[in-house]
């Protein structure tokens, strides 16, 4: 009774939810078990890893629970658990068969359809475990999720929870210091506790280049090729560094055609969106950008105290929140910076044996904030925005209103308030006397469509970073 109660649920599902969607998060799952509990039954179904169990119960658990309530007449919980690595199905079809048509009642019955698995890649001799590059540290429990990263995230987890399936190649792109490389590395680690056979590969674009010069001097295309060619995953930081370089743009290309080809997945990183990369060939340019582009954005405010908090932690040296919030208002560019700002704060507190306060942290952040107060004014961000967008400087503060001057104006009131410790009324009274209202207005404006504007996002980027030296 109970299996027949989930296998109905899932028949109804299927007819609910996209194929894709369906296929990839709710047909492999086994059989629940469900138990009465009086007023109320509970459907217990194993996942094997903790991505998919976070994904399942975020994005499907809801209408899980709404089906198979509606089917039983009476309220349904869902409770999912970790699997045993033991208890885990083992694939039993050969790769071919996967498009044979099968409903889901017999698609919940059978173990999950899957390619072999091929024995584990050799890099240069060496097992594949040992040559994969990747930072255990770097995973999704040690990265802080937030607003500034919470698409990315989202993307990486699903990847990590079925790749090759959707959102391939993943293209992930931002300033430095944000957290891209953290989040491929967490793909890759999550993959690897899920299948410790996945053939992974994470190297920086550089070292790729320098792999196709040795194989260049050596004529030894074939190694090249087996090396890449045969990966699961491919993860490479900062493809910008291919700018220029014709044979690796080349042979980039073909491991990217053969990869996808063979439904491996690969995510790439960037300081900018796809189309914004020079002397990068179109034809690659094209590709990064048919599957999935996100961006990472500065983190916000609360994302910067929660950064803090959880990395003081994990130093044995719990921050106070007071604390937290003076720093991460006064260093805003990204996490590298926060972390460098935190282990001064940290190393101060030991050498003078104080207790950690906002006094102790402004004296060890006195170089900084005096170089941040010097440095970044209202009039730098006028004088810069203004450069950006060919306008005058006066622009910034004359009462014309065209679209070509309004638009700057808006971004450099954005600027201020976000790079500055001025309050509304200081900036308004700095862009002509306005009144503090419109510059909050600005502030709102482009705060919103940053996050929507692949472009305009990109040009704060810029702004940004020359601002900020």
């Amino acid at each position: 009774m109970s299996e027949d109660l989930w296998l109905r649920g899932c028949e109804r599902l299927a007819t609910e939810l996209p194929e894709q969607q369906f296929n990839t998060w709710i047909r492999p799952l086994p059989a629940a078990d469900v138990s009465d509990r009086g007023d109320v039954a509970v459907a217990s179904v194993r996942v094997p890893n903790r991505f998919k169990l976070d994904w399942i119960r975020t994005q499907y658990a809801p209408r899980i629970e709404s089906v198979l309530a509606e089917l039983a007449g009476k309220p349904v919980r869902l409770e999912l658990t970790l699997a045993p690595r033991e208890m885990l199905p083992r694939p039993a079809t050969p790769a071919g068969n996967h498009h044979q048509p099968v409903s889901a009642a017999q698609a919940l019955s059978m173990p999950t359809s899957a390619a072999p698995q091929a024995p584990a890649l050799h890099l240069n001799g060496s097992p594949a475990k040992n040559q994969n590059r990747l930072n255990p540290g770097l995973t999704f429990d040690t990265l802080v999720p937030g607003r500034a990263n919470q698409m990315a995230r989202t993307a990486a987890l699903h990847v990590a929870g079925a790749p090759g399936a959707m959102y391939n190649p993943l293209f992930i792109y931002g300033g430095v210091g944000l957290g891209k490389t953290h989040l491929i590395h967490a793909v890759g680690n999550a993959l690897l506790a899920d299948r410790a056979d996945a053939r992974i590969l994470y190297l920086h674009a550089e070292q790729f280049i320098t792999d196709v010069v040795k194989n260049y001097q050596r004529k030894t295309f074939d190694e090249l090729k087996a090396k890449y060619h045969s990966l699961d995953l491919l993860l490479i930081d900062d493809v910008q560094f291919f700018a220029g370089k014709e044979r690796t743009q080349e042979e980039f290309f073909n491991a990217f055609e053969a990869l996808l080809a063979k439904r491996a997945h690969i995510i790439m990183t960037s300081d900018t969106y796809p189309k914004g990369l020079v002397d990068i060939d179109e034809r690659l340019t094209s590709r990064f950008d048919a599957g999935l582009t996100v961006a990472i954005e500065p983190p916000e405010l609360e994302m910067r105290v929660a950064i803090l908090m959880k990395k003081a932690e994990a130093e044995g040296t719990p921050m106070p929140e007071d604390v937290a919030f003076f720093v991460a208002k006064n260093v805003r560019a990204n996490v590298r910076e926060l972390e460098g700002a935190l282990r001064k704060v940290l190393a101060y507190a030991r050498f003078s044996h104080k207790d950690i306060n906002i006094q102790l942290a402004r004296d060890a952040l006195k170089d900084l904030l005096s170089i941040q107060n010097r440095q970044i004014s209202v009039e730098n961000i006028q004088k810069t925005v203004a450069d950006f967008y060919k306008i005058k400087v006066a622009d910034m503060y004359s009462k014309k209103r065209p679209a070509s001057i309004a638009r700057p104006r808006q971004i450099a009131m954005y600027l201020a308030k976000e790079l500055t410790q001025k309050s509304l009324p200081e900036i308004g009274e700095l862009f002509g006397g306005r009144d503090h209202t419109t510059v909050l207005h600005a502030v709102r404006k482009i705060s919103g469509e940053r996050t929507k504007n692949t472009e305009l996002n990109q040009q704060l980027h810029v702004l940004e970073q020359t601002l900020k030296g």
